[in-house]
């Protein structure tokens, strides 16, 4: 496999943004509020000889519970598994006791350790090398990270003495997602949870506390000889209250994963039904036009007569979403995961489906037969034929004229239709109208060439006579 190197540090030295720049990605959120990252967020470094996998971890701050505790189990799991790590100090800040506390552990963890200075920039760097030398590193590497200054050198010396790669790793790194599922909800209905269940780790942090997960981490996962990427994304509220600027940002980022997935996995909390909360979540879904599978959560804490009234109102308000499979589910104890898992499959398979020219025109020729659409002015909308337009979700293009009339129940009819007749469960399926134009439109009272040459002749033989 690919090398693993750790960033490490106190809150706010600029871990995330060393991560960013080394991964030329945004995928770790940044903010000036210190303890922001809380997960392990892993990346791949493409920017020097040869890649290596880059793990971000949240700000230590020597706390032993809560989130402080949780956040410190996961930088421990990512030093643990990491090759090299890379201490990341403040230079404006000097050297702190939580520095010294943080050294002492990573060199109790055996691993090789680099020091790298960050934030640099307007600094005399002979008295930002003075300022840790007591640290005792031979060569820390002065960075400006916000500006790309010194991350090149950086990337050099981690790389020197890193262990062999495997050729082929690059290929089951980060690279090959394979199904790609967004675990989303509003904050507190278990979606960290069922993220570690699916692992069987502890993988990402999990709390009581409303807003734990801020960022979205991705993680690989095989299961049953097919791979993974499940997406873990901070609790979408409504847009009313989300207040906190890094809340909207954790939004946007929710955002942006829910629309690079193929699946998204809805989680609602069984004992509070289906919430105002949860049907704007829905909706983002619905935006983005991706497939869907709801997981039901806290199944198990449920009596016979809740469970029969959570059902009935399930049935009720998730009306607008037919096509989704619903899924009962205990995130804390197991129970339901295969089926969600089969459910995530089958809207895979579905948004993923091509489907053959011949097929859809066949299809559409029966829905056309079985029911017309309602005629606009006295005529009605004519359907000639119909062609694939991409998937994800599928896309299905339909020819024919007057179809800007097409009405709007027509088209749910042919998206019900459609869906019905090749089985897509669990994905919305879009279609496209197109007038096809009538070669011979506007030219009534115009010859073709061949009409102009033979009426030609017929007036020279004429004349002749």
């Amino acid at each position: 496999m690919l090398p693993v190197v750790a960033l490490v540090g106190r809150p706010n030295v600029g871990k995330s943004t060393i991560f960013n720049v080394l991964t030329r990605t945004r995928d770790a959120l940044v903010h000036d509020l210190p303890g922001l990252t809380r997960d392990r967020q892993y990346g791949v470094c493409r920017s020097g000889a040869r890649e290596f996998v880059v793990v971000d971890t949240g700000g230590l701050t020597g706390e032993k519970e809560g989130i402080g505790g949780m956040t410190a189990r996961q930088a421990q799991l990512a030093v643990a598994e990491a090759d090299r790590v890379v201490f990341v100090v403040d230079a404006r800040d000097g050297l702190l006791p939580a520095d010294r506390n943080i050294l002492d552990a990573l060199r109790r963890s055996g691993k090789p350790v680099l020091l790298a200075v960050n934030k640099t920039d307007g600094l005399e760097e002979d008295a930002a090398r003075a300022e840790f030398a007591a640290l005792g590193f031979p060569a820390p590497h002065l960075l400006a990270a916000a500006h790309g200054r010194g991350v090149p050198a950086l990337v050099d010396a981690i790389l020197s003495g890193l262990p062999a790669t495997d050729p082929d790793a690059s290929a089951r790194e980060p690279g090959a997602d394979g199904v790609r599922v967004a675990i989303v909800g509003r904050p507190n209905v278990g979606k960290s949870t069922l993220v570690n269940r699916l692992l069987g780790e502890e993988r990402v942090v999990v709390s009581e506390v409303a807003g734990t997960t801020r960022d979205a981490i991705r993680v690989h996962l095989d299961r049953d000889g097919k791979r993974y990427t499940l997406i873990d994304t901070a609790g979408v509220r409504r847009r009313a209250r989300v207040e906190e600027a890094v809340e909207k940002f954790s939004v946007i980022k929710t955002l942006q994963s829910i629309a690079a997935a193929n699946v998204a996995v809805v989680m609602l909390d069984a004992r509070e039904g289906v919430s105002e909360q949860d049907a704007t979540v829905i909706g983002h879904v619905l935006d983005e036009n991706r497939a869907l599978v709801i997981a039901v959560n806290k199944w198990d804490g449920l009596s016979t007569y809740e469970r029969e009234q959570c059902r009935a109102s399930l049935s009720r308000k998730l009306d607008f979403v037919g096509y989704a499979r619903v899924v009962t589910i205990s995130a804390l104890h197991g129970s339901g995961i295969a089926e969600l898992m089969k459910a995530i499959d089958r809207a895979h398979a579905a948004t993923t489906h091509e489907f053959g020219t011949a097929e859809l025109t066949r299809a559409l020729e029966k829905a056309y037969a079985s029911y017309q659409p309602p005629m606009v002015r006295g005529h009605a909308p004519k359907l000639r034929f119909a062609h694939p337009g991409g998937t994800n979700p599928p896309t299905i293009v339909i020819h024919g004229s007057r179809t800007r009339h097409v009405a709007d129940a027509y088209r749910r009819y042919l998206e019900n239709f459609f869906r019905k007749r090749f089985r897509l469960e669990g994905t919305p399926i879009r279609i496209e109208f197109r007038e096809t134009e009538n070669p011979y439109a506007g030219r009534k009272n115009e010859l073709t060439e061949g009409q102009k040459r033979k009426r030609q002749r017929m007036i020279r033989k004429a004349k002749k006579r």
